[in-house]
């Protein structure tokens, strides 16, 4: 029996801004300024980035599909149909004091098959925001390509 777990892949610092960095560019190049939050894979917030005209209604938002998609370790458009009224999940987003987000822009960050973080993006539309976290994403998966192969 293990009492403790020694293999578990943890997002830094730096890895949060490549991943804000990645986020901001798709933003720039759809034309939105967004709200773009990372967290670690608690949904603790590491980092959180808005840029000059993003919405100030969407802090809140971005954190808690960060928050969401680190906790349940999906992407949060994938709860709209269930967590809708008549799904089997309604009321899912009254969970966790409110946080719970059931429509797009929440990504999970996976590693070497782990959870490490999420990112969460707000002020486009849905899809918009989950284009924005997965370019986001794209970002540090690619340069960890990057340092692998150096």
């Amino acid at each position: 029996m293990a009492l403790v777990k020694r293999d578990r892949i943890a997002l830094t610092l730096d890895g949060a801004r490549i991943i804000l960095s990645g986020a901001e560019a798709r933003a720039a190049r759809l034309g939105v300024d967004f709200a773009i939050a990372v967290t670690d894979s608690a949904g603790m917030l590491i980092a959180f980035h808005r840029m000059d005209g993003a919405k100030l209604t969407s802090i809140d938002v971005a954190i808690n599909k960060a928050f969401t998609a680190a906790g349940t370790r999906k992407p949060t458009h994938e709860y709209a149909r269930m967590a809708g009224p008549g799904g089997p999940a309604f009321g899912i987003h009254a969970s966790n004091q409110g946080r719970f987000t059931i429509f797009g822009g929440g990504a999970p960050i996976v590693v070497a098959g782990q959870c490490i973080g999420a990112v969460g993006c707000s002020s486009g539309t849905a899809e918009q925001d989950q284009e924005v976290a997965e370019a986001g994403i794209g970002a540090l998966l690619g340069a960890l390509e990057a340092d692998r192969s150096d």
